[in-house]
């Protein structure tokens, strides 16, 4: 399914830093290992075998790092959705599995899973409080695929915003607590769920012309 590529960069405000790959993984190794708080730019510079001189000219802050790690992981969640969402496929099995392998990407991100139990003060406003601009980039992205559809006449006319901003509730909400009736880890039952209670979000229109 393709989406535009600059789509997360745009809507965070910045662009993919042009940063060697191996800072990046080395800084995701030292998050995992330490977390955010305690991995020092040192230890970051150590996994990416460079001088920590070297890494300041290139990330002039931890806090720049992080934005990095976070936009590679974003792009990593939309590589992910695009691999495995079929665009000529009709639409209810599109957006199955849009929820499918989403959430399953983020309920499995070690990163995700890591900071919520060691150091949910560190991110814990982003995902709630202050987690406007997170949901900001759900919701667009959501909607950019509903306008697609309903482009292609697959949905019939709705607000695509207001009906992305709930998938994209629903998705955080389902981070943050996933105990609960709704599966995510379960990639059948997910299924299941999303065509018994998502489709609900968006009339799907049928081949008569009518929405169902």
């Amino acid at each position: 399914m393709a989406v535009d590529p600059g789509l997360v960069e745009q809507l965070l405000g910045a662009q993919a830093p042009d940063a060697d790959p191996a800072i990046l993984d080395g800084a995701l190794e030292a998050f995992l290992e330490f977390g955010i708080k305690r991995a020092s730019m040192g230890e970051i510079a150590k996994r990416a075998n460079l001088s920590p001189a070297t890494l300041y000219r290139r990330f002039p802050s931890k806090a720049a790092v992080v934005q990095a790690v976070g936009m590679r992981e974003a792009q990593r969640l939309i590589a992910a959705v695009d691999a495995r969402v079929d665009s000529a496929a009709p639409a209810e099995d599109q957006l199955t599995e849009l929820f499918v392998v989403t959430m399953g990407q983020l309920s499995g991100n070690q990163l995700i899973r890591r900071l919520l139990i060691t150091e949910p003060e560190s991110v814990l406003p982003y995902l709630t409080t202050g987690a406007g601009p997170l949901l900001s980039v759900g919701r667009a992205y959501i909607a950019q695929i509903y306008r697609r559809l309903q482009a292609t006449g697959q949905l019939a006319d709705f607000n695509a915003d207001e009906s992305a901003e709930i998938a994209a509730r629903l998705a955080l909400s389902l981070v943050l607590t996933p105990d609960g009736l709704i599966p995510v880890d379960d990639e059948q039952q997910a299924r299941r769920f999303a065509r018994e209670h998502l489709m609900m979000l968006v009339p799907i229109r049928r081949r008569d012309g009518s929405a169902q």
